[in-house]
This record gives C-alpha cells, structure tokens and sequence, in this order.
C-alpha cells in the first residue's frame, strides 16, 4: 500500500540509501497509532502558509513584474489556477499522484482513490516517525496547495502574451499529465511502518524459511515505490517535482507561444517593484510552511528544515545584491528579491537533509548561478521568459537537486541516509557515487519528460483555442481583452 508524505529521504531496505518520499494511505503500524494535536495543528498551518504563496504572495510577486495593462490577468490567471487545481486534485489527483497504480505503480498513481474513496476523518497518513501519523485530510489537503502553485509559477514566463482560455486548457492537461506523474516519481514510496514491521521480523526469526519470508516481504515493498524513488533520489519539498518541472515547461512556453511585442525594441519595466517586493515577502513567510511542512511532523528535523529556509534564502539574496552591485553598479530591488526566490528555490529539495551552514553556502552559490541565466543566457539566446521562471526556478531547482546529494552527507554537516531496516538506529549508508547519480537522473528525467511533454500539450492547446491573442488585443493589455477590467481606475 501507499502511504503518503512529500520528504523524499527516507531509505528503502535492499536499495541502499534509496529515499522514502510521499506517503498516502492509513497508517499500518500495529499499534494503531493517533494523531498527535500538536502535528496536525502544524500540518493544517502549514498548509495555509503554502496555500498564501500561490495567493496573494505569487499573484502579487508576478502582478507587480508586467506592464499595468497586464496586472489583473497575472491576478485572475493564478487565482484560477489555484480554485481549478483545487478542484481536479479532489477528483483524481491525489489518486493519480499516490493512489495505487498496481502494474504501473513505478510511473503513476491509480484510480483506488478516486472522488477521495476511501479517505475519511478516520483515515491517517504516516509521518517519518515510525508509530506516528497525521489525518489523511491534513496530508492531501497539504499536497494540494503544492500542485496548486506548480502550475502557477509558469505563467511567469508567458506572461502577458497567453490567452486566459489557453492558460487554463493548458494547466488542465499539464497537471493530469505531467505533474501527477512526476509527483508519484519523486514522493511515491515504500510505507516505512511496514518496512519497519517487516524488518522485525526478519530480526525475530528463527529458522530459513521464515527469514525469507520477511525478506521477501522487505523486497516487495521496497520494490512498488515510484522509480526515481527507487534509485535514491532526494528531494524534502520539490525542487524536482515543482521548480524543475515548472520551470522547464515555462521555458517551452516562452518559445512556442513567441516574444512579447515590442520585446526588445520597448522598455517592458514591470509596473510596481513595491507590490513585487510584498509578493517576494509573502512567498519567503509561506515557504516555512512549503519547506518545515514537508516533514509531517512538529520536531527537530522539521526546525531545520525551518532554519535551513531562513539562512539559505537571506544568503541568496544577498548574494545576488551583491553580485549585480559589482558587475552593474549599483544594488537593485529586483535582483534582491529575485535572488532571494532563487535561495528559496535552491534549498526546497534540500531543505531536511542540510546543515545549516551548507544551506548558507548553497544559498550564496545559486544566486550567481540564475543571474548568469537571466542576464546572459538568456539575452545570448533570445527567448523571452518574461518573468525568469527557467532562470530562477528551473536553473536554481537543478542548483539545488545536485546539491542535495553533496549537502546530505553527514560529514559536510547533513543528517545523512535513513534506512528503516535498520533497526538499530535507522542510519542507512551515504555513497557520494551513488547518490549524485541519482540526483542527476532524477534532474534529466524531469526535463525530459515535462520539456517534451509541454511541448505536444502546447501544441494541442494551440490547435484547439489557440495559444495569442490578436496583436491589437495585446497592445491593449490582456486585462481588457481577457477579462473586461483594469487592474487601476486612473
């Protein structure tokens, strides 16, 4: 069975250092264990915390980057974006993402809990403490905000060119058909209560034959896990399964849906840096909730995680303020913030398995890294990602992804693997080797699938209602011709 939770550390028996991701469904430990208060009031306040990132913090941090003719559609698009997710997470996302896939369980979730059959008050989801669980309302409501802001961070980089009708078609098939999958990918996991049960009575044994029985029971449910599960990959809160995803697919976007007129030729300024500088802020307060959430429980590993997204993103921030005082001259708003976004970026998937001082260290790193994406790159190669989502998101995911397995290791201060086999002390093996491979595998399968996948649902969306407006409708500004409004009456 799968048990859901979006830490993605947590190792599986005969894969060394394999990591345990998202849990979904009742928890299997004999002794029937409840909810702790404390937990659960933690889990629903992270979820809030989440839910504000989306809105107001990225309508607000996106609204105030495009022209003023185009605030209002940046507001209405993530706003819709979040009340459609919401939606089609109930009626078969949870279940896609880590329901049970039976023969395709390595690739996709199944349709066991589809309509939440099956999920009631009663029902519990495990936390990374063996005996532990939280109510599964409070886990697929969590997960839900994730796949609510996913989507949304692509829309930064078509913005104010996309048609609404096209954004929403758009975001409709992109969740069914790239981010459930990735998500059981990445966070679809062996449930460690039976890992832990099983591994007991491997202990307990007293003769071959029940000695293979256990084994075979420790095999078997380490081997229905989703498959870059399977080889190890960690990833604590998404830098996979939201950045790298969004990001690549915003990068598709820009180039097939074409550059903004005017690009190049017109000063395309954003409108208000003070309502992007109340959107950044809001997405750093919510992304304690995104990040300390992500380990399901109210403890040490969760003020971490908290302190991890604290010092990663002030030293990204003021790296990139520095970096761009150097070379352009002076210290910009922007860059502060935007660096800031990228640190919170960087240290989303490694946020549970760092120390904090190589949190700092990846903080400091991933600034010069996106600003060489956003101010070179970018301009060398000409595609028009108008709000940098490849740049920060998918280039500072990738930073991170890879960084993960270097910062996990327990000699540059990380918490190392755990393996629940291990009765002992639940310490699996660290191999360096091993886990970068599995990282990188994790960072090129994202791209691949979700760059090629966005590409064909790009394409359908196009054909169906078509990806632009007419020219004239956006000279105008999308407020007008999408929605009838204006962001300001003035």
């Amino acid at each position: 069975m799968k048990l859901p939770s979006s830490r993605s550390a947590l190792a599986a028996s005969t894969l060394a250092g394999a990591a345990l991701l998202v849990l979904a469904g009742p928890a299997l430990a004999a002794n029937d264990p409840t909810p702790h208060p404390g937990d659960t009031a933690w889990m629903l306040t992270s979820t809030l915390l989440v839910l504000m990132m989306s809105i107001p913090g990225l309508a607000l941090f996106y609204g105030g980057l495009v022209r003023t003719k185009n605030m209002l559609s940046i507001l209405t698009q993530t706003f819709a974006i979040v009340c459609l997710v919401g939606v089609i997470w109930t009626f078969y996302g949870y279940s896609l993402a880590f329901g049970d896939g039976g023969a395709l369980n390595h690739y996709v979730g199944g349709f066991n809990k589809l309509f939440l059959k099956g999920v009631t008050a009663a029902s519990n989801s495990p936390t990374f403490t063996p005996g532990k669980v939280i109510p599964e309302y409070a886990y697929l409501t969590f997960q839900m905000t994730f796949a609510m802001i996913t989507p949304a961070l692509i829309l930064g980089a078509f913005a104010e060119r996309m048609k609404f009708s096209a954004v929403l078609l758009f975001v409709f098939l992109w969740v069914t058909i790239i981010y459930f999958p990735v998500a059981h990918w990445v966070w679809g996991v062996a449930d460690p209560n039976a890992l832990v049960d099983a591994a007991t009575q491997l202990a307990a044994a007293s003769d071959e034959a029940a000695k293979a029985a256990a084994q075979a029971k420790i095999d078997e449910i380490a081997g229905n896990v989703g498959w870059l599960a399977g080889k190890g990959a960690l990833d604590f809160a998404g830098g996979t399964v939201v950045h790298i995803n969004a990001g690549i697919a915003g990068l598709v976007g820009a180039v097939m849906v074409g550059k903004r007129i005017g690009y190049g030729k017109e000063i395309l300024a954003p409108h208000s840096l003070t309502l992007s500088m109340i959107g950044a802020s809001l997405l750093w307060v919510g992304w304690f909730g995104f990040n300390a959430g992500s380990n399901l429980e109210a403890n040490g590993v969760t003020a971490l995680a908290f302190v991890n997204t604290m010092v990663a993103t002030a030293a990204a921030g003021l790296s990139w303020m520095i970096t761009e005082w150097l070379v352009k001259g002076k210290p910009s708003l922007l860059g502060l913030i935007t660096g800031a976004v990228a640190g919170l970026v960087a240290v989303t998937p490694a946020s549970g398995y760092a120390g904090p001082i190589g949190s700092i260290v990846l903080g400091l790193v991933v600034s010069p890294v996106c600003l060489f994406f956003v101010d070179v790159v970018k301009h060398k190669l000409g595609y028009d990602d108008a709000l940098d989502v490849f740049g920060v998101h998918c280039i500072g995911g990738i930073t991170g992804a890879l960084a993960t397995g270097l910062l996990v290791n327990p000699d540059f201060g990380g918490v190392g693997i755990t393996d629940y086999t291990n009765l002992e002390n639940f310490a699996g093996t660290y191999d360096m080797m091993a886990q970068m491979k599995a990282q990188g595998t994790a960072v090129v399968a994202t791209l691949l699938f979700s760059g090629i996948g966005s590409a064909i649902l790009y394409k359908i969306v196009d054909i169906i209602v078509g990806l632009r407006p007419a020219p004239d409708q956006e000279r105008e500004g999308l407020d007008i011709a999408d929605h009838g409004e204006r962001a300001y009456n003035y």
